[in-house]
This record gives C-alpha cells, structure tokens and sequence, in this order.
C-alpha cells in the first residue's frame, strides 16, 4: 500500500482525501471546518481526526494541498480595450484559478487607484496593447499603480516594447515580466502568465494566507483550489497515457458564495452559416459568478432569476420564499433540515446551476447579409457536450443532484444560449474533484481511475 494525502484548505471547510496510489483507490474523505482565523493547521488536525476514524492510522508517504482559504486567489487587471487585451488578462486570470475582484479598460484614474488599495489584490495583471502596438496606456497604468499602497506583486503580460519600461516604473515593488497575453489582434497567449500566477501563489499568497506552518507538514501546497478543479476536469475529459477519458464536459461547482463552471471542449462554430465574433474562447475555460452562491450570494441568484422562479421550483409563495432567503443570507451555516429550506435549496441550486451556465456558454444570433440569413456566435457553442459534471454541498447531499443538473442543460424555448443539449449527469458525491487534480500531478492514472468510479452517474437528462 502506498497511502497518499491530498489536502484542499477551503475558505469553509478543509477537506481531506486518502488514496493508495498503488492499489489506485479511495481508502476515505473527511472535512472539518477551516480554521483560518486562529491556526489553519488546527482545522487540519480535526479533518484528519474524522478520516483517521473511518481508515485508521496511515503513514503518508506523500501529502499534497491545494488552498482557497480565506479568499483564495484575489486578483485584479487591467488592459487596454475591454473585448480585447482585457478579457484576455480576465482569462489568465482565471484560468489561474484566481478570483478576479476586476478587471479595468484603458487608462486608470484616480478613483481606480484608491479601489485597488482599499481591496489589497494579492497579484495585479498588468497588460495592455498587442506587441508593437499602444504603450501610452500601459505606460500610464504602471505610473498608477506605482503610487498605490499595499505589498501586492504585478505581473506585467502587455505589449513587450513597454514591458521592461512598465517594471522601472514600478521598482518600487516585486514585479513580474511575462509574454503578452495578446501578442497580436485576436491571439490569445495566457499559459505563460497563468504559470507565473501560479508560481507567485506558491512563493508569496501561501505565506500571506497564514499557511507557511501548514505547508512544512506536506510535500508542497501546489496550486490554488480552482487550478486543482480545471486539471482534474481536463484529465476526466482528455485522459492519459494508459487511459481514456470520458470526452468533453462541463462541470459546475455550486458553493456558498460562488459558482464556478468548467467547460473542456472546443466550443468553436459547427456550421458553415455560423461564424465567430470576439476573442477565441480557451479549450480548457473556467469563469466564476461571484454574485451567484447559495448562502452568502443568495441574493445574487435571486436577482438574476426572478423571484418568481424561485417561488415556482420550491412551490413556496414569493412572501415565504423571501422571508426563507432574507433568513439564509444572515445565516449562512443554516442547513436544509426542513421540508420548506430542503425545496427552498433545491430552487436555489437549480437557478445558481442555470445562472452561472448559462453566462459561461456563448450564445447565437441572427443576421442578414448580402448572402442572406448568417448566424453569428459569441463565445463557446457547448451543444455538442455529453458530459456534465456537478459538485458542491447543495448537489452532493441532495437526493435531487440529477434535477438541479439538469438545469445546466439547453432550455428548448431559448435555442441561442449554447448549452449542452443531450448530456450525462455525473455527481461527485465524495467531493474529491479538486483532490484528484493534486493527485494528476505525480498519478494521473490513478486519479483519472478514481475519477470514473467515484463519479456516480445519475443518468441522462434529455
């Protein structure tokens, strides 16, 4: 037996796994509440405690973390033209695993300025114009930041003319050169700079989020939570040497104050009346709905659906069903342990799953050319995906995951939104998705084993 812990520090829970990577099982999971207010570590001990209690004691020969605790990742950025330079740093952002807190367009002002101090980013992307193109913006830019308090480190992914420019500008903090995110109209370059993202977290974040003790008790904390989810999600999608996956998916994580959706698949036009406005979208896409979370965004879901919705898939009256979300949002750690808060959660799950999904995927619209009738698509068409995948406390302890999934499906009486059409609902009832992206580092076999068995299907939703 060869016993493997994989850790991940959440900003509520720390969750623990044990896997024999020889045998390539799952030997137990437990969680415990993340003490990150007092001593991280002492949550650990308590996690570890439970699991101890369901496998016995197990001597480690490898321990692995991944953290969102206290925050996570916080990142801000800005760039040049919002469509552009900008929604490239947002996408190395995220596909860092980052929580992006916002991204600015053009040049920064001062009000700009005391925003970025007051949220203390932990990492600022600083990109702006294609290589040889605009360097007045990034130039001005990097003069701002460089007047703004805090610690925080910059990361400079803009036009390479202005780039060593931009960092003796700001020589008075840690800064980063990295490849332009967007070297040219329309190429998108992010892996070099979410690498360096990454690489930042490890060396400063860790440290900063109080878990430098935490660390020398493991072999490494490797990546942020959401990076951990995007390599597990692409290796369940792509397979490995000596392994299939299971092709492309989607995958949803519904949590208490965010839902973050996943989306491994090419997503590019499927027909030649289609054609494609915007920047490409990434193979491998993540976005997060800061405003869409079953306790501390509670609201959000509400505001984006309707509260009429709400009423309709709880069966609760709007008044009740206000007066049960009001009571949610002050109380955060308050269960589904009644008939009402049980079909309250799942009308809430549903419309967080159909919010956040539906803002992921692209959409189609309607034109009329010289050539005739011509459909243009924005963003990633996601038709075609016969895998969804769906984890968080409301999905996995609810008998319902199958309904609430379904509603990451395409809603017939809306045919532009591109979201999957005909998709097989897999549960990750054992919460071990970002577990399995640690382990994909040193065993991708054995993760991407785990994975297939662990997931229970619970059928198709047509």
């Amino acid at each position: 037996m060869k016993p493997v812990l994989l850790i991940d520090f959440g900003s509520t829970y720390t969750k623990v796994t044990a896997v024999d990577a020889d045998a390539g099982e799952l030997l137990g999971t437990a969680a415990a509440y993340t003490t990150v207010q007092t001593d991280i570590n002492d949550g650990l001990e308590n996690a570890l405690a439970l699991l101890r209690e369901k496998t016995g004691p197990l001597e480690f020969c490898e321990r692995y973390a991944c953290s969102s605790a206290a925050g996570g990742l916080r990142m801000m950025a800005c760039g040049l033209v919002p469509e552009l330079t900008a929604a490239a740093a947002r996408q190395a952002s995220l596909g860092a695993g980052a929580k992006v807190i916002k991204v600015y367009s053009f040049q920064l002002n001062e009000d700009d300025a005391e925003e970025i101090a007051a949220q203390k980013p932990d990492i600022f992307l600083l990109a702006g114009g294609t290589d040889g193109g605009n360097t007045e913006v990034i130039l001005h830019n990097a003069r701002v930041l460089a007047g703004v308090g805090g610690e925080f480190p910059v990361i400079i992914a803009g036009n390479r003319t202005a780039a060593r420019q931009c960092q003796r500008i700001l020589e008075n903090r840690q800064t980063f050169v990295c490849e332009n995110v967007m070297p040219r109209f329309g190429t998108l370059n992010i892996e070099p700079t979410q690498a360096r993202i990454r690489e930042v977290f490890l060396d400063r974040i860790v440290k900063a989020k109080g878990l430098s003790r935490a660390s020398e008790l493991i072999s490494g904390i490797m990546m942020p939570t959401p990076s951990a989810m995007m390599e597990a999600m692409q290796l369940l999608a792509e397979g490995c040497e000596g392994e299939k996956g299971i092709g492309d998916l989607v995958a949803v994580d519904v949590g208490g104050a965010t839902t973050d959706v996943y989306s491994i698949a090419d997503g590019m036009p499927r027909g030649m009346q289609t054609v494609y406005k915007g920047l490409p979208e990434p193979y491998v896409k993540r976005t997060v709905e800061g405003d869409i979370g079953m306790r501390y965004s509670i609201h959000g879901i509400v505001q984006a659906a309707g509260l009429a919705r709400v009423s309709q898939l709880s069966g609760l009256s709007e008044q009740r069903a206000a007066e049960l979300v009001d009571r949610l949002a002050q109380f955060t750690d308050t269960l589904p342990d009644t008939d009402e808060l049980a079909r309250l959660d799942f009308a809430l799950a549903s419309l967080a799953v159909e919010t956040a999904v539906t803002r992921h995927a692209g959409v189609m619209e309607e034109a009329y050319t010289m050539m005739g009738l011509t459909y243009v698509q924005t963003g990633k068409d996601l038709r075609d995906v016969r895998q969804i995948v769906v984890t968080g406390g409301s999905l996995i302890h609810t008998p319902r995951a199958k309904e609430i999934a379904a509603h990451a499906m395409q809603n017939p009486q809306k045919p532009m939104n591109l979201l999957p059409q005909k998709a097989k609902i897999r549960v990750d009832r054992r919460y071990i998705l970002a577990a399995m992206g640690l382990l994909s580092r040193t065993a991708p076999q054995t993760a991407l084993r785990i994975m297939k068995k662990e997931l229970t299907s619970d059928g198709s939703a047509e």
